[in-house]
């Protein structure tokens, strides 16, 4: 992952501060450990600056750097996540003209939104949160995944608009108050998490998934490009039903395989990430590395079942026996989720996660189908 922030400041004193852009990105070095960039244009009104923190996965060299211009450097990009599809978006490109420097996905989606303007959200197969700041138009181009998979907070007051991937960033701007959402409250008590696009504090909100947001003129605009259709129905037998899910899952998997750094996967066993292991198996050249956690309470030890997989599909297999020390982690984890949250899962995934970056850089799980 990686993270994003920036300030978009219509004040009469019209300046963003360097230093405060790099205080904001400086709180989510651990997004993105490997590289850090700035932007800061205050020759223009509104004044405007960018802060991005990067984990490499694809293109490692310095030519994917970020914040990334286009090739007038009148059109800029930050962005958290991966464009899957990024391969082909680029091929069609090209095929208009557009030069590119670099192999990464990133420097797709600045060309793109040149082609395409706000519209090409709807080209993109992928996880993602990105802002985009267009000089010549002056305006800030903000948007999130279809399913919210990737962050993006926000807060508009006193004339100034800033953004974030975490809380702690947004907080470090100086222009958020910890005035709490009280409604926000009732809503963590009633569903164990706050849901978009509300937050724990007062004016303060989560960009909702598959929605963009358009700042323009200081005032702001809030489209969704995306919804579920439920209205269409096919008639399909079982057999073919679930050869169509065995097509969508594999081409599914196959297009998140696309890494210049280690991959592998969580494995606990059951039906969604054995699947995805199972997939990952079949395209692989080489071995799949899978990682496992266990307990030394026989009641929540599961790795019997991962054994079964892993062996199954011979993977490079690890286990981990952990004894959750909550109280010496709680502090961490309240400090990058930000806000109340309930699911007490992010114990034994922070520990799992933990051991498996020290061998890999990407880890496919089957939490998509929960």
């Amino acid at each position: 992952m990686c993270g994003i922030c920036g300030i978009i400041n219509y004040s009469q004193n019209n300046k963003v501060e360097e230093v405060l852009i790099n205080n904001m990105s400086r709180q989510m070095a651990h997004r993105g450990p490997d590289e850090a960039g700035v932007y800061v244009s205050n020759s223009t009104y509104p004044a405007a600056g960018l802060g991005h923190r990067r984990l490499k996965i694809i293109d490692l060299s310095a030519s994917a750097q970020q914040p990334m211009p286009n090739e007038q450097r009148d059109i800029w990009v930050i962005f958290n996540g991966e464009i899957y599809n990024f391969a082909q978006l680029r091929q069609e490109l090209e095929a208009k003209g557009h030069k590119f420097r670099s192999r990464s996905d990133t420097e797709a989606l600045v060309h793109l939104y040149e082609e395409e303007g706000e519209g090409c959200v709807k080209k993109l197969r992928g996880m993602f949160a990105f802002a985009i700041w267009d000089e010549r138009k002056q305006t800030l181009f903000l948007a999130r995944d279809r399913l919210g998979k990737k962050p993006l907070i926000y807060s508009y007051r006193d004339n100034k608009f800033c953004f974030a991937s975490e809380f702690t960033a947004l907080l470090a701007s100086g222009m958020v108050s910890k005035e709490t959402n009280l409604d926000a409250v009732n809503y963590y008590l009633t569903f164990g998490y706050i849901p978009a696009p509300q937050t724990i504090y007062k004016n303060v909100f989560k960009l909702a998934p598959a929605h963009t947001l358009t700042l323009k003129n200081a005032e702001v605009s809030i489209k969704r490009y995306w919804d579920l259709d439920y209205s269409a129905k096919i008639k399909i037998s079982q057999e073919d039903a679930a050869g169509e899910v065995y097509r969508l899952l594999k081409e599914a998997v196959k297009l998140r395989l696309y890494s210049d750094v280690p991959l592998g996967a969580f494995l606990s066993g059951g039906i969604d990430s054995s699947a995805v292991v199972a997939l990952m198996s079949e395209l692989s050249p080489n071995r799949v590395k899978t990682f496992s956690i266990g307990f030394q309470e026989g009641d929540y030890n599961e790795l019997h079942f991962a054994r079964n997989i892993a062996s199954r599909f011979n993977t490079q297999h690890q286990e981990f026996i952990v004894r959750p020390q909550a109280m010496e982690i709680l502090p961490l984890l309240i400090e990058r989720y930000g806000e109340p949250y309930a699911d007490s899962s992010c114990i034994p995934t922070y520990y799992v996660a933990q051991q498996t970056r020290q061998q890999v850089t990407v880890a496919l799980n089957g939490d998509g189908g929960d």
